[in-house]
């Protein structure tokens, strides 16, 4: 019984907190503007299958589940992250991680709770492709390249449904440090990163163990000094 009313004050209180949250319905709007800040596009739908899957796999393995299940653990994650004062080592789930983007907080326990109630109110709100669609938009992905169509152009000259499991493996690493990661100046460390990422991809099932390792040894033809080019179609919606 102790415990049954311990977790009907959480939920209470978690609920409690939620409604003094800002509203996320402008969220998209939030996207485009830090877009357009940057001078990038908007990519347009649908998502791209390879960058999109890398992404998940190496960001938010649990990101289709059931959405309490996906909090739980980013939140787990993010909180331990904390009490180590290590800050978030990309262990967040991507609705975090785009709270995080579009609705800056301070640091600390705090911050870390604003984030999660934040990630909380996007994952209900918005279906999963909505979210990484604004996600997929509004990362950097270092080089001057925010959102993934300035930086599947900018590095790789190509769209990012154009990408090949070489490159979208690649771009998926990049959001979690964009200049130690920086493929055109630390090429080393973003293979690993790299390396990293299709490990995750087998882990989860998007690739075989044979295709990873063809993955990791096709050549990368980064388009260095490119800028990236504005789409045909600037969104996605």
């Amino acid at each position: 019984m102790a415990v049954t009313v311990l977790l009907v004050a959480l939920v209470v209180s978690a609920g409690a907190y939620e409604l003094t949250l800002p509203s996320v319905a402008g969220a998209e709007a939030r996207v485009a503007a830090i877009v357009h800040t940057h001078g990038g596009e908007l990519a347009p739908l649908p998502l791209p299958v390879k960058l999109s899957e890398a992404v998940v796999a190496v960001e938010d393995e649990h990101f289709y589940a059931n959405v309490f299940v996906n909090v739980f653990d980013g939140a787990a994650r993010a909180a331990l992250a904390t009490l180590r004062r290590s800050g978030d080592p990309g262990g967040s789930t991507i609705e975090q991680q785009l709270a995080k983007q579009l609705y800056p907080h301070g640091p600390g326990l705090g911050g870390t709770l604003y984030e999660i109630g934040l990630g909380v109110k996007l994952a209900v709100t918005y279906s999963k492709p909505e979210i990484l669609d604004m996600y997929l938009n509004a990362v950097y992905y270092g080089n001057g390249y925010w959102g993934d169509w300035a930086a599947a152009r900018g590095y790789f000259g190509v769209t990012p449904d154009h990408l090949s499991w070489a490159e979208a493996s690649m771009l998926a690493g990049l959001p979690q440090a964009p200049s130690a990661y920086d493929p055109l100046r630390h090429l080393a460390l973003a293979k690993q990163r790299q390396r990293h990422v299709l490990d995750q991809l087998v882990v989860n099932h998007f690739l075989s163990e044979s295709q990873a390792n063809a993955a990791y040894r096709a050549p990368l033809p980064l388009a260095s000094g490119r800028r990236a080019q504005p789409p045909e179609t600037s969104s996605r919606r």
